[in-house]
């Protein structure tokens, strides 16, 4: 039997602070991050992720203090994003109390930092996450993009997850930059496409606005659903959501 799907809220973290955006700008407060963790575990999150937004591009570190906290408050895995670019920093940040570590612009433009990561911490403990934008120049009609969606690289989504696999990571992250944060739906033809590409498991992300568009996900090969806006301002709850994907069939955590 495959996997179960999961439910991981993400808590997207600017200056200490949960902040929500939409198409990567827009930047919106949604909180405390270990109140909206600790509230994400006892509402039956599966998983949480907690990426800092802007680490990558003001050039630091992630903010181990709050990973700390984090760690401190939750009762599920979590996944912590940003400023992560070398095999030390991805150390420093598990050694905070991470479950997992997720690499994004680092990756892309060192290829090998991956294996290294994979090599030192295990693939379980690896995501790669891409963030993609729609290019009908390119084979997939998808292209990767880098430094928190700010930077186009010309190269194609699909053949980048691809290699990816090839590292033996154990959960690829596509983020559509036309859906996050607009509650329209994920990018279902991305998510297709790279599950079909690829063994690792694919997370659902960018664009979740209704309990339909968690389902479409699954059916689109996603195993792990990974919404922000629509858990953080009450538009959707998770035991409304896990229970909703059961009356459809769904085997869900």
């Amino acid at each position: 039997m495959p996997n179960p799907i999961r439910i991981m809220p993400c808590l997207d973290m600017q200056n200490g602070r949960v902040v929500k955006g939409v198409h990567f700008v827009d930047i919106q407060d949604a909180g405390d991050p270990v109140e909206c963790a600790r509230a994400y575990c006892e509402a039956g999150a599966d998983e949480l992720a907690l990426l800092d937004i802007t680490a990558t591009v003001e050039g630091r570190a992630t903010m181990r203090d709050v990973v700390r906290r984090v760690a401190d408050a939750v009762t599920v895995p979590f996944t912590v994003g940003g400023g992560i670019n070398d095999v030390a920093s991805a150390a420093a940040v598990l050694d905070a109390g991470a479950d997992k570590i997720s690499v994004s612009s680092a990756a892309f433009r060192k290829p090998d930092l991956v294996a290294e990561m994979v090599q030192a911490f295990g693939p379980d403990r690896v995501t790669v996450a891409i963030d993609v934008d729609q290019n009908d120049t390119l084979p997939s009609g998808y292209e990767v993009y880098v430094d928190g969606g700010r930077t186009a690289t010309g190269a194609d989504a699909i053949e980048w997850a691809k290699r990816v696999d090839e590292f033996g990571v154990a959960c690829i992250l596509p983020t559509s930059k036309a859906g996050d944060g607009a509650k329209t739906g994920y990018d279902l033809p991305v998510i297709r496409a790279m599950a079909d590409a690829v063994s690792a498991e694919v997370v659902a992300s960018g664009g979740a606005g209704t309990l339909e568009h968690f389902y479409e996900a699954v059916e689109a090969g996603a195993t792990i659903l990974l919404a922000a806006s629509v858990f953080h301002f009450h538009l959707i709850d998770i035991p409304e959501l896990k229970q909703y994907l059961r009356e459809r069939g769904v085997n869900v955590c």
